[in-house]
């Protein structure tokens, strides 16, 4: 695979001749091992090259990797924002390309929905409601449409996703498992600039002080994840040491206010300083955010369950989760999220 523009197909046609174990001319060929899929709605970025990249080194050079780029029209509640979704599909092609994908396929709407609006469609059920779903409904529906459309279309073997579009990512597992499509669904860890913010297609909308500002969300995340850790390490100390409150009222009577202190803290660690904490933790980020120039205007911030997206009580101890949230800053919407682990030993 050298490092040149991936080939083009327009057509569902296009793609069935360019499937593994055919010529282009439809004629036998020596089979090309597995097929990875990269779904986008084009505006490639460092990010979705970071997915094609992971999908590369799974198939190898004897698979076969194919990037979609379509800007599903059903994803998106308002033809304002559907008009103004970029789409760079010369300058898509070289990125697919260069980070190892075969061919984009890039159809029109008409080739996609040939009869118009489908029907038809696949409902994401109680878990599309919550947090993306609430803040865009009908959203999921159309995501999850495209997406099995795609997957029968280009039936991959394996395909791949981001996680920073956590609930997304989670609602097509699902939909997999439930539905029995033959894949094999891959997340691949968000990718971010240099200075936190997850890449998106959405950040070119950003001007210098907007830009400034959604840092805002990706550090609330990461301040809910030192939270964390930092409660975590407490409490393995307290483990360790047999730490007590009354060792650390022993120190105060003894005038070591500063040891006191720290003793005390250890004694009371819990395992996982608690979800209240964690929350807490972000929101003070987000809080400050709301009141900068521009302001941060908070849509949701949730810790949930990755299994359903419901959200996590204060009283867990254990389990994995995510921490996720969803804000603008003047016109454009971000997301971000963060996986956590509550119980773990540091």
């Amino acid at each position: 695979m050298t490092e040149s523009a991936a080939t083009l197909l327009r057509t569902a046609a296009e793609l069935a001749t360019y499937a593994p174990g055919t010529e282009p001319d439809g004629s036998a060929a020596a089979s090309r091992g597995e097929r990875a899929v990269v779904m986008t709605m084009g505006a490639l970025h460092e990010g979705h090259a970071s997915l094609i990249h992971t999908a590369r080194a799974m198939v190898g050079p004897a698979g076969q990797v194919v990037v979609t780029v379509f800007v599903n029209p059903l994803q998106f509640g308002e033809a304002a924002d559907l008009d103004r979704y970029p789409r760079t599909l010369d300058a898509d092609l070289s990125v697919a390309g260069a980070a190892g994908a075969d061919a984009v396929f890039a159809p029109s709407v008409d080739e996609v929905y040939p009869g118009g609006e489908p029907q038809v469609r696949i409902s994401a059920g109680p878990m599309g409601e919550r947090l993306e779903g609430a803040s865009r409904p009908g959203h999921f529906d159309g995501m999850l449409t495209v997406v099995a459309k795609m997957l029968h279309l280009t039936r991959p073997d394996v395909a791949f996703f981001g996680q920073k579009d956590a609930q997304q990512l989670a609602l097509i597992r699902r939909m997999v498992r439930d539905l029995n499509f033959p894949v094999e669904i891959v997340g691949v860890e968000t990718a971010r600039e240099p200075d936190g913010l997850a890449l998106s297609s959405r950040n070119r909308f950003l001007d210098p002080h907007e830009r400034h500002t959604a840092l805002a969300l990706s550090g609330a995340l990461f301040a809910a994840r030192d939270r964390l850790a930092a409660q975590q390490a407490l409490h393995a100390r307290a483990q360790t040491t047999g730490a007590t409150e009354d060792r650390a009222a022993g120190l105060t009577r003894l005038g070591e206010a500063r040891l006191a202190a720290d003793a005390q803290a250890v004694a009371r660690a819990r395992p996982d300083g608690g979800p209240a904490a964690v929350r807490a933790a972000a929101r003070s980020i987000l809080d400050d955010a709301a009141s900068a120039q521009p302001p941060l205007d908070l849509d949701y911030l949730a810790l949930v369950d990755p299994a359903d997206f419901t959200e996590i009580p204060d009283d867990r101890t254990a389990g994995d989760a995510i921490l996720a949230v969803a804000a603008r800053v003047g016109a454009t919407r971000l997301i971000d999220n963060i996986p956590l682990t509550f119980g773990a030993t540091p």
